[in-house]
Parts: structure tokens; sequence; C-alpha cells
């Protein structure tokens, strides 16, 4: 859920950058009489709070109580009139809403030939951007003035409309059938993230199959392989098959470059797929081709096809910090990482209202293992505890879970180990509760909780033979999950060969450069 301002209204006016604000004004001032002008003194004042003070609204306007609710509605609709001219002009499906309605306009006038000819010039435009859902409603009203007026407006007119008419609702209906598996499958990995066992990945398979529309391939046009490979996509981030990741994440953004005006159109579509890309690259630990596509990435943001709003830049600044952190992890790069941080705990102040709680707790977590990965154990548990202390937190059980393990890790290096058997036993009854108790998570806390017994002679024994026991599950299709938060087998390694864990995972790095 996303954190907004108490009321819509304030929100709404704290969203507007500066320019929309101005070109506000500027349409307020061609409305009404100064005297009929109370919603601009209330858009003045919204402005210039920080936080709503409806006291301070009455007692600095001549706004009453008793009209201050219809004058806020008042306002409400302007902005967002004005808003809709001011970006109309930069979004394709504005302009064809527009188009639309200035056609219902000719029609309602008895203007028919007129009204038919703007359709026809709005249909073929949003079939050429994949707005199929506008050119469906387009049809309809070209039927309704074919079917009640002689138009004469071209021979055969009717079973061109028929045709096109069937052909968009089959798409339409693909496209739906689609679009519900895929947000679906969202759902699911946002609630629980990466399947836990074989009896989950079957039930998701199962979902999958049940609900995967039948469809021809070739009949497919842009927006349909879109949903298409996202749900894949999801399919197979759940059931942790990174490379069949890398391959829909890969046709997904080359479906882009094949079609390079739909950029422009839908960003928010483009960005998604680079970042997905990026993920799956991360999780297949190919670093090198993980830096060319995030250099690409990079250079995309500021691609002048991209509109610049708050959308875009919230996401745009998510997807950035996300993989920063990542190419640190994956090469090792844990240390000189404040400048990295403050620039991410900046960006989280300037995108707090628009930036939703399961991105906020994960950039928590990747600053939180990049800190583990420095030996600033500290700053670590600083960071896991905003995760740990949220108690709205209803997503991402696996994530909640993790930070818990990471925790115990980071108490036991930081020395902060005189209350952790209160801690083991906290984290062990959570991970019950979260039926996330699996063979990893069970030999880490048991290790822990054993580790005072042991006699400081022995210590680097017992964590050699950890890592042992542990190496068997990297390869595991459930239990190598664990792996995916926190590089325990490099953590316990650095603790028996008495060096840094950058050390450790740089020099994997090396190796797998050498081998490649």
């Amino acid at each position: 859920m996303l954190k907004e301002f108490s009321d819509p209204l304030f929100s709404l006016v704290q969203s507007l950058s500066a320019s929309e604000k101005r070109q506000f004004s500027l349409y307020a001032g061609r409305l009404g009489r100064k005297s009929e002008r109370k919603f601009e003194h209330l858009f003045k004042l919204l402005s210039k709070q920080k936080y709503y003070d409806e006291a301070e609204i009455l007692s600095k306007t001549s706004i009453t109580k008793q009209q201050l609710s219809n004058v806020k509605a008042h306002l409400y609709k302007q902005i967002l009139t004005s808003l809709r001219l001011h970006t109309s002009q930069q979004s394709i499906p504005l302009q064809l809403r527009e188009q639309y309605d200035f056609a219902y306009i000719l029609y309602r006038k008895g203007l028919y030939k007129q009204a038919l000819k703007l359709l026809d010039k709005t249909k073929t435009t949003a079939i050429e951007y994949e707005e199929k859902t506008i050119a469906f409603e387009v049809l309809d009203l070209e039927k309704i003035i074919e079917s009640q007026y002689i138009t004469r407006s071209s021979e055969n007119r009717a079973d061109q409309l028929v045709s096109q008419t069937e052909e968009l609702s089959f798409l339409n209906v693909i496209a739906g059938k689609l679009s519900n598996l895929s947000l679906q499958l969202y759902n699911i990995f946002l609630k629980m993230g990466y399947a836990r066992t074989a009896e989950e990945a079957k039930q998701i398979t199962n979902f999958f199959e049940e609900n995967l529309p039948d469809y021809d391939y070739a009949q497919l046009s842009f927006r349909e392989k879109l949903w298409l490979y996202q749900a894949y996509l999801w399919y197979n981030f759940i059931t942790q098959d990174f490379l069949s990741c890398y391959r829909y994440a890969s046709k997904w953004v080359d479906l882009f470059q094949q079609n390079s005006a739909l950029i422009h159109v839908h960003p928010i579509f483009y960005l998604k797929g680079n970042h997905y890309l990026l993920e799956s690259l991360f999780y297949l630990n190919s670093v090198d081709l993980f830096e060319q596509v995030l250099t690409k990435f990079e250079e995309n943001i500021e691609d002048k096809r991209i509109p610049k709003d708050e959308n875009i830049s919230v996401l745009s600044f998510m997807y950035l910090y996300f993989n920063r952190l990542n190419l640190r992890f994956m090469k090792g790069e844990f240390a000189d990482g404040d400048v990295l941080v403050d620039e991410i705990i900046n960006g989280i102040k300037v995108y707090q209202h628009t930036l939703d709680e399961h991105h906020l707790m994960v950039l928590y977590y990747k600053i939180a293992s990049l800190y583990f990965g420095d030996g600033n154990y500290r700053k670590c548990i600083e960071y896991l505890q905003k995760i740990i202390q949220n108690k709205s937190l209803e997503m991402r059980e696996d994530l909640m879970c993790f930070s818990r393990i990471l925790n115990l890790v980071a108490h036991y290096e930081a020395g902060l180990d005189y209350h952790l058997d209160r801690l083991i036993r906290s984290t062990y009854r959570f991970l019950i509760k979260m039926n996330d108790l699996h063979e990893v998570q069970k030999e880490m806390i048991k290790f822990l909780r054993d580790l005072p017994k042991v006699y400081p002679s022995d210590i680097k024994a017992e964590f050699k033979k950890l890592r042992d026991r542990l190496k068997v599950y990297e390869e595991h299709p459930f239990e190598r999950r664990a792996f995916l938060y926190l590089d325990i087998i490099s953590w316990l390694e650095s603790n028996y060969e008495n060096r840094p864990v950058a050390e450790i995972v740089k020099e994997k790095f090396r190796e797998q450069k050498r081998f490649v």
C-alpha cells in the first residue's frame, strides 16, 4: 500500500511539479470572476503547507466550514482537468480519449460524417499504438452511428465493422486472460516469494497451466505477447528457473526494441522489462553481461522517448539502485558504500509518498547486506530492524524470514551475543509461524545456539563443518533460495580462513571470470 498524505486533495497538490503548478494557475485564471475563486486561494495555501492543516485553511481564507468540502471537491476536479490538458500532448492514450470525446460531441450534434471520420482516424492510431481497448470503444460508437443513420460512408461498411470487432474482441479476451494470470502470479510472489517446497512448486505449475489460455502465437501482437512474457517470467521466478526468467525477460525487452515507437507509450513496461532482465542475470551470476545491461539501462533512463513524471522517476530510482547494489554484491565490492547509501536514503526521502512498502523493505535489506559484507554489523542491524519492526508488512514472507536470520548472524559477528538465546528463540518461533523452517535455516539456528558451548580452539573447525553441510544445498531446487538472500557459504569460509567476506567473494568473482 502506498504511503500517502492524510488528505487526498493535499496529496494531489503536493505531487504537482513547479511547471504543473504554473500551468494550473494560468488555467484557473481563465475561470470566473475573482469573487468566485475560493478554490484558487485554497490551492495557494495547500501548496505552502507541509502537512494538511484544516484550521489554518479556515483561518486564512474566506471559506467556511460548511463550504470547505465543496470547494475541495471543485479544486480537485479543476486540478485533474488542468493536468489532463497539460499532459495530453505527451500521452497517446490521453490523446485518443480526447479524440473519442470530440467524436462523441460531433455525433450528438448530428454531424455524423465528421464523427465517423474522426473515429476512423482515432481507431487507426489506437491499433497502431496497441491501445485496443480504446479501439474497441471506437468501434462500438461507429456501429451505433452506422446502425442509426444512413451515412453511406463506404460499401460493405457493416462487414468491415463486424470483422474488426470480432478480431479485437478475440485479442482483448486473450490479453485479459494473460494479464489476469500475470497479476495473480505477481501477487503470489509478493505474498510468499519463491516456492519453498516441491508441493508449492507443483501447485504453482498447476495454477499456471490451468489459467494459461489457448492461443496461436502467430496471431498475437505486441500487447498480447507482452502479457504472455510477463506471465511466464513470474511463473519462472516463483519456481526459481532463472535461466527461463532470463529468456522471457530478453523476449520482453526485444519486443520493445522491435517496436521502438511503443517505448514512449508504455515506458513503465519498458523499464520493468530491463529491470527483470538484470534481476535474472543477477541470480545467474552473469557479471559481465549484467554490467553491459546495467550500463544500457542507465542510458535508457535518460532516453528522451521516456517521459519524465513522478511514476517513472520513482521506478527509475528503485530499479537503478537495486541493480547498483546487486552489482556490488556480485563483485564483492562492499567497502565505501556510504556514498551510495546516502544517495538511496535521499531518494527515499524524495519519493517517500510514492514508494510502496514492499520495495522500500527490499532496499533496506540490500543496504543491510552491503554493510554486512563490509563488516559494519551494527549498521547492518540498524537497517534490518526497519524490516523486522515493520508490523504492517504483509508481503514477501521470505524477506521477513531471512531478515531475521541475517539479524542473528550480524548480532553474533558484532559481539552482541548477550541476548542471542532470546533472539534465536524468537527467530525460531517466527520461522515456524511462517512455515519457513527448512534445512538451511535449521542448520544455521542450531549452529548459532550451540556455538557458545564450543571451545575457542574448535570454533574454526565448527565453521568448516557447517560450511560442508550447507554446501550440498547450493544446487537444491528449493533449499538454494536461502543463498539468494545471504551468501552464507562465503561468510562461513571467511570465519575459518580469517579473511573478510568481501575478499572471499572477490576471489570467487575472479575465479569465475578466469574459467568463463
